[in-house]
């Protein structure tokens, strides 16, 4: 790990999905897992709070500025200049609220009475993949471990990771090359496909479950076609959509895709040599033994 990297200490907001007993326990273990191996240090924030996603800005949107600008201050007040959310669905939250109250005077005024305290201008909030790219590429080379052989996996990004483009600013919108960049790094080979933006219906999960059904199919189709065996994701929703509604998709369209749903962290972390169980990946709906049985041990 490089000196620069061993001293950087980055304030980690877990949100609700990712933390412990969560329904995505396992991304938010895994990249804790990773980040202790190659850093950067992650510090959780203290007294953080729920975002508001995914509902709280579509009924209330002082609210929902407040709830994710006070997590940006807390950052603040603990002296970090960057913030780590890992979850999509947050990261974009913060970083829209922090766009909005910086454009809205009125509207800070009144978020800042709500949260009793100034509102940050100056921490940086980051998706994970900005992290690992930014932070941990050298280190991924130099901590290394283990090595996937004829792994072929579907970077999937959805849409939160790069919409909206202007505000967010994170690689291409249309053809992001993050998340390949990492897979190609532990030396997986990522496919060239059509779907890796497509929106898995998240917003639509409990209330039009045959919409999410049918975005979801295509994307599990468009994978398989591409001639991947594996599809890696770096958003909670995503992964639940993508991973557990197979056996509905199986029932709907006559085909069973048996393909493993892996956060870009549990591929990181294999890697390195973490133990699966120690990463997560038995949490899964879809067995992920097809992915982890590529992983050998690099000869010296």
């Amino acid at each position: 790990m490089s000196e620069e990297t061993k001293k950087t200490k980055i304030g980690y907001y877990p949100g609700c999905a990712i933390t412990k007993c969560s329904t995505s326990e396992e991304y938010g273990t895994s990249v804790l897992g990773v980040s202790r191996v190659i850093g950067p240090e992650l510090v959780e924030i203290d007294d953080w709070n729920c975002c508001g996603a995914s509902s709280a800005h579509a009924t209330n949107h002082k609210l929902s500025t407040a709830l994710s600008v006070r997590n940006i201050s807390l950052a603040e007040k603990d002296g970090y200049d960057e913030v780590l959310a890992p979850c999509p669905m947050c990261s974009q939250r913060l970083i829209v609220s922090q766009d909005d109250v910086e454009n809205d005077e009125k509207l800070r005024e009144e978020v800042e009475d709500a949260i009793e305290m100034p509102i940050s201008r100056n921490v940086k909030v980051s998706n994970y993949l900005e992290i690992v790219k930014n932070y941990s590429m050298d280190e991924i080379a130099e901590k290394q471990k283990k090595k996937p052989e004829g792994l072929k996996i579907a970077s999937y990004y959805g849409c939160l990771l790069v919409r909206p483009p202007k505000i967010l600013k994170f690689d291409d919108p249309e053809n992001p090359k993050t998340m390949d960049d990492i897979v190609k790094a532990i030396g997986a080979e990522a496919v060239d496909w059509e779907f890796k933006t497509n929106c898995c219906g998240g917003g639509f999960t409990l209330s039009k479950p045959d919409i999410v059904i049918k975005l979801t199919h295509d994307i599990l189709e468009g994978a398989i076609d591409a001639g991947a065996n594996a599809i890696a994701v770096a958003c909670p929703m995503c992964h639940a959509n993508l991973d557990m509604r197979q056996q509905a998709i199986e029932k709907e369209y006559g085909r069973k895709f048996n393909l493993p749903i892996v956060y870009i962290s549990e591929l990181i972390g294999l890697a390195l040599g973490l133990k699966p169980k120690d990463l997560g990946m038995d949490k899964h709906f879809i067995d992920t033994d097809s992915v982890i049985d590529t992983f050998s041990d690099i000869e010296k």
